[in-house]
């Protein structure tokens, strides 16, 4: 009440007499009368009235004030509503499993209705009464058209297919959005992965990333280059405004300082994209690994001859370089209180197992035992170099063999000590199972490891402050536990089990990271 009185103080003035209402103006009360704030209802959510004033925007309790004005909300009759926009690979399928989850384990009745191929909204409402609770409204399109519809205040949350990038990060902050890249702006509804594919009768079966780089901007165009028939390559791609290609472009392009080519084959569906491919005996794409259809997908590799393969596990470790995790981009505004609940249900047990059945990579926490990671244990030893390396290699198996791993991995934002967007939504995901007691009675040890670039002295010391920072990040995220029935721990181990060869910046990248092991 004292924020609300001190806000009106300053705007202490009445409506100007002569101005017609618009359907939106309100006047805000206190209840003594004394003061009054007049402006346009921008938004409600059965707490606090969001308004826009002269003196900007400004939130207000509403238990404080009474509403007056054709534009003051029913509070007997208040209906959550909530705008989502973005991504049409987040928004067809997995959003509205979740919607559809979240009403059924609350009690509610959930209706779906369609407005055109782009727009629908689910209707919920209490099963007893067919009273209705909430409203969450859905225009399924790109990425960019979710950012641009958030920017026009014209989308309350964001489906996203790449992280926020820098000129939509400027105009959010501008906007009154706040820092869309900070801790709990952003959140990881599942995992998905930048598939490399070709037709079935490609012989091809791996390619690295600089190749891949290499084919989109046109330094190579051959088959021939690759091991495959003497033929030009055929090209095929999303559409510009979606996440996944620009997913491409960012973290493959131009880490390579390249550009992609102009003339291209663009589809505006992943299940089209997928379906060219396969049909094209000199085409490569990439493409949703939740969508590859009939096409081939091929390993990524390098000179040091290791080789990743897209599939649940290695995308959920976060082993495959290429990820694609799915966000849900929330700005710094109050959300209605049925909103907040879904967000929360997002994290649950439940909506992992919807997210699974829906086609899509998890984020429950998988362990998984020592002997089931062969090869990562085989590519430790081949590239162990003397004594030294033998040694670090015994303490790692030593240290590790009671353990197992946590399918959670963290890493960090290239050449920063911050940890990427989607390890900082692992953190609030593991702080969350904590809170739950998920591994009460347990001791979680976060290990860290490096790339082989530099002495292997400073690369462990390096490893071992990573490990520490994310330990600490998960620490500073559990707000309703006292940590006193888990261990939490730290151990290094360098460049001791490489992920990928370290001959490029995304191969070097891979094997930065640290992993949680569980005892």
């Amino acid at each position: 009440m004292k924020q609300f009185c001190a806000a009106l103080w300053a705007a202490l003035f009445l409506v100007v007499s002569g101005v017609t209402a618009s359907a939106d103006d309100v006047t805000l009360r206190s209840r003594d009368g004394a003061i009054e704030l007049s402006g346009t209802l921008l938004g409600f959510d059965g707490e606090f009235y969001r308004v826009e004033t002269q003196y900007g925007e400004l939130t207000v309790d509403g238990s404080g004030v009474l509403c007056e004005g054709p534009g003051c909300p029913s509070l007997t009759n208040f209906v959550a509503e909530l705008s989502i926009s973005g991504s049409s690979t987040v928004g067809e399928v997995l959003m509205p499993a979740l919607v559809e989850g979240f009403a059924l384990q609350n009690g509610l009745k959930s209706e779906r209705l369609r407005e055109d191929d782009t727009h629908f909204e689910y209707v919920l409402s209490e099963a007893a009464t067919e009273k209705t609770v909430g409203r969450f409204r859905f225009r399924v399109s790109s990425t960019d058209e979710g950012f641009a519809d958030l920017l026009a205040d014209e989308a309350d949350l964001v489906m996203a297919l790449r992280e926020i990038r820098p000129g939509e990060l400027a105009l959010a902050r501008e906007v009154g959005l706040g820092q869309l890249d900070d801790v709990n702006r952003s959140r990881v509804l599942a995992l998905d992965a930048m598939t490399v594919i070709v037709s079935p009768t490609n012989p091809v079966s791996a390619l690295s990333v600089s190749d891949l780089a290499r084919i989109l901007s046109g330094d190579i165009d051959n088959w021939r280059t690759l091991g495959g028939p003497d033929a030009p390559i055929s090209i095929h791609m999303r559409d510009a405004q979606s996440g996944i290609a620009q997913a491409v472009e960012d973290r493959v392009l131009r880490q390579a300082r390249l550009q992609l080519l102009d003339y291209i084959k663009r589809y505006p569906t992943n299940a089209e994209l997928a379906r060219a491919v396969a049909e094209d005996p000199l085409g490569i794409g990439v493409a949703s690994y939740s969508e590859i259809g009939n096409s081939k997908p091929l390993a990524l590799t390098g000179t040091c001859g290791f080789q990743l393969r897209a599939n649940r596990l290695t995308i959920k470790t976060e082993d495959y370089p290429l990820t694609a995790p799915m966000f849900l981009y929330i700005p710094a505004r109050r959300l209605p209180k049925l909103a907040r609940e879904f967000l929360a249900y997002t994290r649950t047990g439940p909506a992992q197992i919807i997210t699974r059945r829906a086609g899509f990579v998890d984020q429950a926490p998988e362990e998984i035992a020592l002997n089931a990671q062969g090869d990562r244990f085989a590519n430790a030893i081949r590239v162990a170099q003397g004594e030294t390396g033998l040694n670090a290699l015994k303490r790692m198996v030593e240290t590790l063999a009671p353990l197992r791993r946590l399918s959670t991995s963290f890493r960090f934002e290239p050449g920063a000590s911050r940890l990427d967007a989607q390890s900082r939504s692992n953190v609030q995901q593991l702080a969350s199972a904590i809170e739950a007691g998920v591994y009460d009675g347990r001791r979680l040890v976060f290990v860290g490891f490096s790339d082989g670039e530099g002495p292997a002295e400073g690369n462990l010391q390096i490893a071992q402050q990573r490990a520490q920072t994310v330990k600490q990040a998960v620490e500073a995220a559990v707000e309703t536990s006292t940590l006193s029935h888990i261990q939490l721990a730290t151990d290094a181990f360098g460049e001791a089990m490489p992920m990928a060869c370290d001959d490029t910046s995304w191969g070097r990248q891979v094997n930065r990271r640290v992993e949680v092991w569980v005892r």
